[in-house]
């Protein structure tokens, strides 16, 4: 067991990544995590063993959050370990590009029911089960904005994911649990880069003022500003990290 004063933070998608790189900027700034993964379970075990050498307390926890039972059995395993949740992070997501005509029924339905639907399942759990004085961050998207051709679906999934953040803001009233969501722009991780040339990768590096790709550190460091103290005041809002692309 933890000292009961001990936050609790469940991050979904955790085991690479930003996802990753929150979980270990919430370790050290003194919550107890639990590292959610879908399917890549070694690499979520090697980030709890970071986190614990460093002298942090996490647990990896197995769900694909695509799965109403997986996240309540999650929530249940959690609050049993550790007596409640004080934070959520909705960081897990996928995204597949395809311009609307192309895309079949397989890439939407996929789409909607990680980035969407189980974004949705673990604000329900979260809006029953948060502890009062607690924080959700969501993630979306800086596409919101950008509206390239390609990413109608997955930008669909993530201005919905704005709204539901908006909304339980206000749901929420009178518990003093904040909810938000970031929006990265072009972000230095495997995925993004995984199939992009050189000079792809370049000239997506210089289209921000900063002249530079996101690095998973940056969108950490501001998801640590909204679920710790210096944050308590923003509430509904979509915080979008990016460099100023736009």
């Amino acid at each position: 067991m933890t000292n009961p004063s001990s936050k609790v933070a469940i991050v979904t998608g955790a085991s690479g990544g930003i996802g990753a790189a929150v979980a270990e900027r919430l370790a050290r700034d003194g919550f107890t995590v639990v590292v959610n993964y879908a399917g890549n379970a070694a690499s979520a075990e090697a980030l709890v063993a970071r986190i614990e050498a460093a002298g942090s307390r996490a647990v990896a926890a197995q769900a694909d959050i695509a799965d109403v039972e997986a996240v309540r059995r999650m929530f249940d395993s959690t609050e049993a370990a550790f007596g409640g949740v004080d934070v959520l992070i909705n960081n897990a997501g996928i995204m597949t590009l395809a311009t609307i005509a192309d895309s079949d029924d397989a890439l939407f339905e996929r789409q909607i029911a990680v980035n969407l639907k189980g974004t949705f399942n673990t604000l329900r759990e979260a809006a029953r089960r948060l502890r009062d004085g607690g924080r959700i961050v969501n993630f979306s998207s800086s596409v919101t904005g950008l509206l390239q051709p390609g990413y109608g679906v997955y930008a669909a999934t993530k201005a919905a994911v704005e709204a539901m953040t908006s909304i339980l803001a206000k749901e929420l009233r009178g518990r003093s649990i904040t909810v938000n969501a970031i929006a990265p722009g072009p972000t230095a991780t495997k995925l993004f880069l995984d199939g992009k040339s050189q000079e792809v990768i370049d000239r997506l590096a210089k289209l921000a003022p900063l002249e530079r790709l996101g690095q998973p550190r940056d969108i950490a460091d501001a998801v640590a500003f909204l679920a710790g103290p210096d944050g308590a005041w923003i509430n509904g809002q979509t915080l979008r990290a990016n460099g100023g692309i736009i």
